[in-house]
């Protein structure tokens, strides 16, 4: 919740940041970019760093350095250290992201891994929507230093209470996995690659980025690929990516992320640009999303023991495509009850997707591979967004007709025009979601089942404690 929040709080300050800093419009773009490249380089990595030495020493040490972190971007003289904390934010964000899903899986068992997972997503929801009002309010009357020092005494307190605390551990069955810092290096290359190449392909103008990191992503991918096959211990383990549920739930993450993400930049656009809304009433207008996040997340693990991983998240995938397509009519004359329709759909089936499809992918990993697990879930949680956004913003411009460097928003008739077909792409990518959990599991797998997907005959060790 301390990471979403901050996040979230700090789209609202920038414009001040960039004034009070005299920082070019680039650069304050960089204290996103730079965290978002950090991160989403490192999760899987991280989670590996928590297999081996302990998810709670290493939550411990990732909380404690984004609270330093925090507490060094307020107290910033120029934009560089912005940056470059952000970066260093990234990196500890990194760490602490996974080990929650890896403390979750080590402490409660397969069959009850749902209702922790809905709890943590709620509270995501709860930080989406009080960071917009928090962080404006914040910056208002004590200025956008003041947002960042919000989140470091509460990260203080996690960290030191996460170093105080013992709780049993599972015990370990084998040796610690090895970390494979070729296959981490060459993920982290691949990774970055890409979510620089999506960033510049919704920042117009920059095509030989956009070309480069996609080139560059592409290759490392495919080392990262070779090393895998052969390495002793790999860093991804086969028998998790290649499990029958856990490839599909992550692409149904990125598909949903994608789509949601997508649609509330489109829909932000057009409360502000064309229903000439301020920000404030603008995330208000938005406020069922968010709402609907925090009260389909409980709901979600209760469908998902009841009906089964497949039918929970085909429905759900199918409610955030027609709440995207509720978007997609609107126009001057809609009024709140519309939006707040759209809004309201999209945030119940995109919480729905993100508890049910998180614990597909959490429950089929053994104890010894949680980690991992939790850092494939956060990294579909990072690149879905990047890709949802460059979608739309690429599409926006073209189907606007605008030369490139020109804003899509230019007019209300040329932002209409482009936002219906762009979000029923948008719609159309979270179709693509629910024909993929077609293939999740159609149950809950039996007890001894549970761990990695596979029947247990097989003779695969099932990691529980």
């Amino acid at each position: 919740m301390v990471v979403a929040l901050d996040g979230t709080v700090l789209t609202v300050v920038q414009p001040a940041l960039q004034r009070d800093l005299d920082a070019s419009f680039t650069q304050v773009q960089w204290t996103s970019t730079g965290y978002l490249i950090a991160v989403a380089s490192l999760l899987v990595f991280a989670g590996r760093l928590g297999d081996r030495y302990g998810h709670r020493r290493v939550f411990a040490v990732g909380t404690l350095g984004f609270a330093l972190a925090s507490a060094g971007i307020g107290l910033a003289s120029d934009i560089g250290w912005v940056i470059a904390l952000r970066v260093a934010q990234g990196v500890f964000g990194a760490l602490l992201q996974p080990a929650t899903l890896g403390m979750l899986r080590a402490a409660y068992p397969p069959d009850r891994i749902g209702m922790p997972i809905a709890v943590r997503t709620s509270a995501i929801g709860v930080a989406a929507a009080a960071g917009p009002v928090l962080g404006g309010a914040l910056a208002t009357e004590l200025g956008w230093r003041s947002v960042f020092f919000l989140s470091v005494v509460p990260a203080l307190v996690i960290g030191v209470l996460a170093l105080l605390v013992r709780v049993p551990a599972p015990p370990r069955e084998g040796p610690a996995p090895g970390l494979d810092l070729t296959g981490a290096g060459l993920l982290a290359v691949a990774l970055a690659c890409l979510v620089h190449a999506l960033v510049g392909a919704s920042e117009s103008g920059r095509p030989a980025a956009t070309v480069l990191g996609a080139c560059g992503a592409a290759l490392a991918a495919a080392a990262f690929i070779r090393h895998e096959r052969r390495a002793a211990s790999p860093l991804i383990p086969p028998l998790l990516i290649g499990s029958p549920a856990v490839g599909p739930a992550l692409g149904i993450l990125v598909a949903a992320s994608a789509a949601m993400f997508g649609a509330l930049f489109v829909g932000t656009y057009f409360l502000q640009d064309v229903l000439e809304l301020n920000p404030l009433h603008s995330a208000l207008r938005a406020l069922p999303l968010a709402i609907m996040m925090i009260v389909s997340a409980p709901y979600a693990a209760v469908l998902l023991r009841r009906y089964g991983p497949r039918r929970t998240i085909t429905a759900a995938m199918a409610v955030l495509a027609l709440g995207v397509l509720t978007l997609s009519r609107l126009d001057q004359a809609s009024g709140p009850v519309a939006v707040g329709a759209g809004f309201l759909l999209v945030g119940a089936g995109f919480g729905t997707v993100m508890v049910a499809a998180t614990a597909v992918v959490v429950r089929h990993a053994p104890v010894a591979e949680a980690g991992v697990a939790g850092g494939l879930q956060q990294t579909a949680m990072n690149v879905g967004p990047t890709l949802g956004i460059a979608l739309a913003t690429t599409l926006m411009t073209a189907l606007a007709g605008h030369a490139p460097g020109a804003e899509p928003h230019r007019t209300d008739g040329a932002f209409l025009s482009a936002m219906a077909p762009t979000l029923a792409i948008l719609a159309a990518v979270a179709g693509l979601g629910a024909a993929a959990a077609t293939r999740l599991p159609g149950r809950l797998t039996r007890p001894g089942d549970e761990d990695t997907g596979l029947p247990a005959a097989e003779g695969i060790p099932s990691g529980r404690g």
